[in-house]
Order: C-alpha cells, then sequence, then structure tokens
C-alpha cells in the first residue's frame, strides 16, 4: 500500500552557491559516502542537488519535514550494483520509518545542467 508520494526540484546553482557560502554545510546535510560519490563526478554539483532533492522529497512522503529528530544526513542515497539509487536510513530517520510502518522506499533521480529533480514513493 502506498503511504506516501513526494518530488522536488533544485537548481543546481543554488547547492553550488549554498556549499561556497556556508563553510561545513555539505557535511550537515550529506553523509561521507554520499560526498565521495558526488565529488567523484565530472558534475558533482548535479549530483549533490539530485541528492539534496531526494531527501526532500522522502520528507515529503512520510510528513515529516525536519521534525521528530530527523536531519539530513541521517538520509542517505546510495547505488546498487545496477546504478540504482536506493536509500539507506541511519538513527533517527529510521526509527522514524519503522513507527510509520515503511517498508519500502522507491526513488527516482534526475539531473541535466540546471535542475535536478528527484521523486519518492513509500510503501508499507
Amino acid at each position: 500500500m502506498i503511504l506516501g508520494i513526494g518530488t522536488d526540484i533544485m537548481e543546481v546553482a543554488r547547492i553550488r552557491k549554498a556549499f561556497a557560502k556556508t563553510p561545513g554545510l555539505r557535511e550537515d546535510i550529506f553523509t561521507t559516502h554520499e560526498i565521495e560519490y558526488c565529488e567523484s563526478k565530472a558534475n558533482k554539483f548535479q549530483h549533490y542537488a539530485a541528492r539534496f532533492a531526494a531527501k526532500e522529497a522522502l520528507l515529503k512522503a512520510i510528513g515529516s519535514g525536519l521534525q521528530f529528530g530527523i536531519r539530513f544526513n541521517q538520509i542517505e542515497i546510495s547505488n546498487n550494483d545496477l546504478g540504482e539509487p536506493f536509500f539507506n536510513l541511519k538513527d533517527q530517520a529510521k526509527v522514524f520509518a519503522k513507527k510509520k510502518g515503511i517498508k519500502k522506499i522507491l526513488v527516482s533521480l534526475a539531473h541535466v545542467k540546471d535542475y535536478a529533480t528527484a521523486m519518492v514513493i513509500v510503501e508499507g
């Protein structure tokens, strides 16, 4: 059963400017694994923007926002061997998902030169 759907779009330039303006912001939002992944890409800010959009879309889908002690860096996006993205929830995000009865989270990411987008479907 679908418990929630979320979507988000992010300007790539916005995340680039935010990182330049606010030291430590990257580490507040992304895990070490995500940072290593994005930094390895030629268009790293597109990848950061897509992952940020996915985190926002998930928070919309589960109806929590940044409440209940959930932090952005507790929501990690990884890729399987085929390159498909998936969520790895940690700490409070994992606890909240369990309380909500979330069994499966589907995520799709896309990015082009100036924009990144994500869609999330949460099933229980």
